[in-house]
């Protein structure tokens, strides 16, 4: 039985067709919009080049199909069972210094629903000596450990190894990953020439002891997250990530592995976002374009599945309003768990603040416990597949990652386009590009950029240590680690170290002209965008008396005054009301709307500026600032 069987067929002309007669009646189509510019106009351009459509059809779906789950290309997972099954690998992280605390949080990980930890080892992290201490009470034979630790990988490894001889545990029960990653570690450290070729020896010695002695063990981890925290896009982050497991794949077999064996040393490490739609399209993504490489090299199908751990992204994590991140965080997981990620970490809410609580590790864990158990997913095979859009999105991101990983390719391999600064050129294009969205608002952050909470107290939590990277004097600066919410964090701290030494947040004075239903939207806009900034934002009350309107600014003990109200309002108040505010002193007055034919008369009656939706906010908030004497 259809459902749609009593309807008539719509055509995607029809659609277009409505569509357009909306977009002219908003004023955001003209008459000689066609019907094709109409969908064009609905439809959100990415950092990659493709541009989201409105809507996806059957026309849309890749040709040639995306097979099936466990099978080759692996778009649909890696897994016979997909997203279902046992679940993906529930995987935390353990980066504090201090072994004692480390112990109790890795215990209560495991009695508590984690089935594998991942340790952040040397500067920064626990002390390598220190993991005996650490995984004391811990069962190496039920619960895979992931090291990290950098340069000192191979000491990492050697402890791990002492540990398990210590128990006489064999070597065939040992599971995880040694985490070596020398050319991620020249990607953040700056490092070029001979550092990197002394670390992929050390990692291809690893491969090659883990091959022989301990299968359960993955040597070498390809991790794609220092690009993606310099600010990369989702292409870039794929194709410094495919570029990077190529070198692996040439210098493990170089060291006499064969082509299955080094395949299988290797793990891929990804960071996904609150955008659902684009991490789930990434991690199939990564899955097609590794199958391919893995292709091209020789290897037999069955060889060409690439393991993924992923991350949710530190770089959306912001430090305001921290409770938001669980909800970014479990968009993220969402997002993991349906992409077909093997393994997921979630960052604590917290982890902006310093070294998470209890509290957070709980919530990291549970937010996973729960979309598995509570929300199904892992009852559901492939829950994307068939999506018009999703596959679309993954195929578009596939080829544009494609093209930037031979443009890596042809510069010599991702060593030296780490050398000579193509990837860092390129990933600051985005970053550039990044940063102008968050300004404008575009890619708004709920809680910074949006519906800031000006009476928050932040949680309090122990500073967590810097890492500390070992670089040799004269190394080129390595790649940047960016926070999505950095230009608007940077206000805030303004507005609040003014507060601390003034007693008080600077403000902007609304003057709301007229009624209240003509001056509510834009006063309600106005106060979001300074409230961003850290400023107060008292309100005059209905009214366009000048006088009165003045006095109230004058009460306020604003500098800054920003005119909220109807365009028709405006025409009639806007001028006097602001000759007026300058007059008393306003060293500043915004008008929220657009400037439009009377831009003019506006300048010349002391209004200032303009705010409205796709305005620089960070430029805005940062001359109020300045104007309301904020160092």
């Amino acid at each position: 039985m259809s459902l749609a069987a009593d309807f008539p067929e719509a055509t995607r002309a029809e659609w277009q067709k409505l569509v357009l007669g909306v977009l002219r009646r908003s004023g955001a189509a003209s008459e000689s919009t066609t019907l094709d510019g109409a969908e064009d106009l609905l439809a959100t351009p990415t950092y990659d080049g493709p541009r989201l459509r409105p809507l996806y059809t059957a026309d849309d779906a890749p040709a040639g199909g995306t097979g099936l789950p466990g099978l080759a290309p692996f778009v649909r997972g890696s897994r016979a069972q997909g997203a279902g099954g046992d679940g993906w690998d529930i995987r935390a992280l353990h980066s504090g210094p201090d072994p004692k605390v480390a112990v109790e949080a890795v215990l209560a990980d495991l009695e508590n629903g984690v089935t594998s930890l991942w340790l952040r080892l040397g500067p920064g992290g626990l002390p390598v000596d220190a993991l005996g201490t650490v995984l004391a009470e811990v069962y190496l034979d039920l619960a895979p450990v992931v090291l990290d630790a950098g340069p000192l990988a191979t000491q990492a490894a050697e402890e791990l190894f002492r540990l398990a001889a210590a128990r006489d545990l064999p070597g065939s029960r040992l599971a995880g990953s040694l985490g070596a990653d020398p050319i991620g570690f020249a990607a953040r450290a700056g490092l070029t020439g001979e550092g990197p070729a002394a670390g992929l020896a050390d990692a291809a010695a690893l491969a090659l002891r883990c091959a022989r002695e301990f299968p359960g063990l993955r040597a070498i981890v390809v991790d794609a997250q220092p690009y993606h925290r310099a600010g990369a896009s989702d292409a870039q982050e794929l194709a410094a990530s495919l570029a990077t497991g190529v070198a692996y794949l040439r210098s493990l077999t170089d060291a006499g592995l064969g082509l299955p064996e080094a395949l299988g040393q290797l793990e891929f490490r990804y960071a996904v976002t609150a955008d659902q739609f684009s991490a789930i399209a990434k991690l199939r993504a990564a899955r097609r374009l590794w199958a391919r490489v893995a292709e091209v090299s020789g290897a037999e199908p069955a060889a060409r599945a690439q393991r993924q751990h992923a991350v949710t992204s530190s770089a959306m994590m912001t430090r305001r309003d921290p409770w938001v991140n669980m909800l970014r965080t479990t968009l993220a997981t969402f997002a993991a768990g349906v992409g077909g990620a093997d393994a997921v970490t979630v960052l604590p809410f917290d982890t902006r603040l310093g070294q998470p609580d209890d509290f957070a590790r709980r919530i990291a864990r549970n937010t996973q416990t729960l979309l598995q158990e509570e929300s199904s997913l892992i009852r559901v095979i492939d829950p994307a597949g068939g999506s018009w859009f999703v596959e679309s999105l993954t195929t578009e991101l596939a080829e544009a990652a494609w093209a930037a990983f031979t443009e890596i390719e042809r510069a010599g391999g991702i060593v030296a386009a780490l050398g000579d600064g193509l990837v860092a050129d390129r990933i600051a294009q985005t970053r550039s590009a990044r940063f102008d969205a968050i300004a404008h608002r575009r890619d708004p952050l709920t809680g910074v950029s949006e519906f800031p909470n000006l009476a928050e107290t932040l949680p309090e939590r122990a500073a967590a240590p810097a890492e500390e990277l070992d670089v040799p004097a004269g190394a080129a600066p390595g790649l940047p680690e960016i926070h999505y919410d950095a230009e608007f964090e940077a206000l805030r701290a303004r507005s609040d170290a003014h507060a601390a030494g003034a007693g008080s947040r600077p403000v902007v004075f609304l003057a709301t002209l007229g009624s209240a239903a003509a001056s509510t939207a834009r006063a309600a806009f106005a106060a979001n965008l300074f409230q961003a900034g850290g400023c107060e934002t008292p309100t005059s009350g209905p009214g366009t008396d000048p006088a009165a309107i003045a006095a109230a600014f004058t009460a306020s003990g604003a500098a800054v005054a920003c005119l909220c109200s109807a365009d028709k309002v405006y025409a009639e108040h806007a001028a006097g009301v602001a000759r007026a505010l300058r007059e008393a002193g306003a060293r500043q007055v915004w008008l929220a709307g657009q400037p439009g034919a009377r831009a003019a008369s506006d300048a010349e009656a002391g209004i200032g500026g303009y705010v409205f939706t796709g305005c620089n906010a960070v430029a805005v908030l940062a001359a109020t600032l300045a104007e309301a004497g904020v160092a």
